[in-house]
């Protein structure tokens, strides 16, 4: 079938990012107003959800419904994984061996309550501040393991040391893989779509890749349906197939691919009673939706 996709909400100017599904609501992100925003299926409306944000990015429920997400914003404190609570938030993770993360961008949770995200450097993705790369204290941009403990808190640590600029990413669905959307901007980077093998310990094996995109903009954010294809946004007004919405199989074959109505697509997931609801964010700040004729696998709910 054809995707049909229905804009909601925006242009808000400067990107959305991060939808999520908390089983009534829509929630994503406006970077630049450090805000998350609400939208009402049932009534089409748009509310403020939580400001100061930080500039964030990301967001996903982990199994109990709680919300986390990637901050990027420019205080001493603010690069890192949060967790939302009514109250304020509970900081996760904020640095590597003694130094700052870069930007976190994207997050995922697998079975054991572990959470992975990754953190990479992109020009202006928070703000001014980062707009210089000499304001980047890490010499790697990388995948991370969080690892919960059983009296609280958390270690962190790296998993991937072959990425560069590594944006969405994703479980398969019996969570052997992780999916990782490797996206650099130059020339000399590779915009791959990424499986690596998730060993017993948590660590990852080599990575096979199963689609290159070339010389034109690769992966962005992705989510899973309840067959194991990955529906991702990906692709620039600026050449190749144009702005898109990617569905691959298992192993990477491109099983369908959907014309998507702004000039670049950022995230999406599945959303709606039945799960078959696709939403989807964009650069110019956005907020689209499409009915799918596939059903979502989320974590939660």
């Amino acid at each position: 079938m054809s995707w049909q996709f229905e804009l909601l909400a925006g242009p808000y100017g400067g990107v959305t990012e991060g939808p999520a599904w908390d089983g009534r609501y829509l929630l994503f992100t406006h970077i630049p107003a450090s805000r998350i925003l609400r939208y009402d299926p049932a009534g089409g409306e748009v509310a403020v959800y939580r400001e100061g944000t930080n500039c964030a990015n990301g967001l996903m429920f982990d199994a109990h419904g709680r919300l986390h997400g990637c901050e990027g914003g420019a205080a001493q404190d603010a690069r890192r994984v949060v967790r939302y609570e009514e109250g304020g938030v509970t900081v996760v993770t904020d640095g590597f061996e003694g130094k700052r993360f870069n930007i976190p961008n994207d997050l995922a949770f697998d079975l054991r309550g572990r959470l992975w995200f990754t953190d990479p450097y992109y020009e202006g993705a928070a703000g001014p501040w980062s707009e210089d790369r000499l304001n980047k204290e890490l010499d790697h941009d990388s995948v991370y393991r969080v690892n919960p403990l059983p009296g609280g808190g958390w270690t962190t640590a790296r998993v991937t040391f072959d990425t560069t600029r590594p944006n969405g990413l994703l479980f398969s669905l019996d969570y052997t893989v992780l999916y990782v959307a490797q996206s650099g901007r130059r020339e000399d980077e590779k915009r791959q779509l990424r499986a690596y093998p998730v060993r017993p310990d948590g660590s990852l094996g080599e990575a096979e890749v199963l689609h290159d995109f070339g010389e034109n903009r690769g992966i962005d954010g992705m989510v899973l349906d309840i067959e194991g294809n990955i529906v991702a946004t990906a692709g620039w007004e600026l050449g190749g197939p144009g702005p898109s919405i990617y569905v691959f199989a298992p192993g990477g074959q491109v099983i369908e691919r959907h014309p998507f109505p702004a000039k670049r697509p950022t995230n999406c997931t599945f959303a709606g009673p039945d799960l078959s609801t696709l939403y989807v964010t964009t650069t110019e700040g956005h907020l689209f939706r499409t009915e799918t004729g596939r059903r979502g696998r989320l974590l939660y709910p």
